[in-house]
């Protein structure tokens, strides 16, 4: 048995595993072992009695909650087991909310906590009321698109002689006589008047992410970015190979429109809105979309491969979606995805969490054969092969001394290197690019606070 969601071994105590107890607590619960080795294996304690005694007392007076404690026994020796419940209400430890995501603890602040406190609250961030937004906020000509859009699949509510704000109730995007934020992100004349970065910057790059050729920034509602990326994308970031047969012209799509619409749909209803941007980055033989947000607790990145349930982050801008037909909200958005991407004879697109959010990357080279550019009526072979992050030995080592969140000088120690500028360059620099380690605090890359973790991409590495 190894650790897990629900389970955390320490070989003694410490007063800093409240806060393994306190993220227990937030999300499904779990148990605690004092006295066992990060094996799993019993190392025994002299002081039982006495801890037996202070954690409860520490647990109660430091989080106000209660949890059973235990003293049990294995070849002679003694250890400590503490079952942690899951609580409906929000538990703080001294003011500071931790929360148990896969086998990491985490401090919840700025937006992740934003989301948490909301939701132990029954409400999510999109179902919020915007004081101080009005009907003149709203494009109407959005809601009619919307409504255009929506007549194949015949999922939207009679809307035929109702005003824009009847409308809006209708998607029960109001709340009383007030607008919700979903109403405004999916309509708003200019949503960035209420929330920052509501857009998507697209970058076209070289061979990496320090070669920016060029870039252009979407922004405004939902349903108008919705049309406007794919356009500025096609029309000046993807050039199409040619091909003549005769004397027609024929130009092929690089990556199947299918899967570049899903994506963009996925990062649109799925990000955080009170986060960063979607980022969508344009290479020579890759493209890639990340938005901000980190998955739902209990799903992983290989259950968006197989069939899973939808857990939408913004219900309200998810159900609005579903009645236009642009999603189907059964969680098969990766599926189609990964289905598109097969059908067009390309390799199987990464999908990853970094830097606190989800990134999918398409690859553009035939799983069958190497790829074209037509010029006139003669094919020239060019080959590029599918980009992949390599696990150096430098980055491997590094990868092995993390085990929580570690600041910058925390890793550089337990690596024994006194070179801080060597570290960087051959050690975190390319654990962070190859999407292995991030950030905790993405927002603020220099904070004198940030501290780095494994990714479930770079957990997953070392697990092979």
């Amino acid at each position: 048995m190894s650790e897990r969601q629900n389970i955390e071994w320490k070989k003694s105590w410490h007063d800093d595993y409240l806060k393994w107890g306190c993220g227990f607590a937030n999300a499904v619960g779990g148990t605690i072992y004092i006295g066992k080795d990060d094996k799993g294996n019993v190392v025994g304690l002299s002081d039982y009695q006495k801890l037996l005694e202070d954690i409860p007392n520490k647990i109660r007076n430091t989080m106000g909650i209660i949890c059973e404690i235990n003293l049990q026994e294995e070849a002679g020796k003694k250890f400590i087991e503490i079952k942690v419940n899951p609580y409906s209400v929000p538990v703080s430890l001294r003011g500071r909310y931790y929360y148990r995501s896969g086998s990491t603890k985490m401090e919840l602040t700025g937006v992740e906590l934003n989301e948490f406190l909301l939701k132990k609250a029954g409400k999510t961030w999109d179902d919020v009321v915007e004081e101080g937004a009005t009907i003149k906020d709203i494009d109407e000509q959005r809601i009619q698109k919307l409504i255009e859009d929506s007549r194949e699949k015949g999922r939207m509510p009679v809307t035929k002689g109702l005003s824009a704000f009847q409308i809006l109730e209708k998607l029960q995007l109001t709340e009383g006589k007030k607008l919700k934020r979903a109403a405004l992100l999916l309509f708003g004349k200019n949503p960035g008047r209420y929330y920052p970065n509501v857009e998507v910057r697209i970058g076209r790059f070289g061979s990496d992410s320090t070669d920016l050729r060029f870039q252009e920034v979407v922004e405004g509602n939902l349903v108008w970015m919705l049309d406007e990326v794919q356009s500025q994308l096609h029309n000046k970031f993807l050039v199409r190979p040619i091909e003549f047969v005769g004397m027609q012209r024929i130009e092929k799509d690089i990556y199947p429109v299918a899967a570049l619409r899903e994506m963009l749909l996925n990062a649109l209803v799925h990000r955080t809105y009170m986060g960063a941007h979607v980022q969508l980055r344009v290479f020579d033989d890759r493209l890639s979309i990340w938005n901000e947000g980190i998955l739902p607790s209990g799903l992983t990145l290989e259950d968006l491969k197989i069939a899973h349930n939808s857990r939408p982050r913004n219900p309200k801008i998810a159900k609005t979606c579903f009645m236009a037909g642009y999603i189907d909200t059964w969680g098969r958005g990766t599926l189609k995805i990964i289905q598109a991407c097969k059908e067009a004879d390309l390799p199987e697109p990464d999908i990853r969490e970094i830097n606190g959010g989800i990134e999918i990357t398409l690859h553009n080279v035939s799983a069958n054969q190497d790829s074209k550019v037509f010029l006139g009526n003669k094919s020239t072979p060019q080959v590029t092969p599918q980009v992949t992050p390599q696990v150096t030995p430098q980055v491997e080592k590094l990868l092995k001394t993390i085990t929580g969140e570690h600041s910058r000088q925390e890793l550089q120690e337990n690596l024994g290197l006194s070179d801080r500028e060597y570290f960087r360059k051959m050690y975190l620099q390319p654990a962070i690019e190859g999407g292995f380690v991030e950030l905790t605090n993405p927002e603020k890359p220099r904070s004198s606070k940030q501290q780095y973790r494994l990714t479930q991409y770079g957990k997953d590495k070392l697990d092979k």
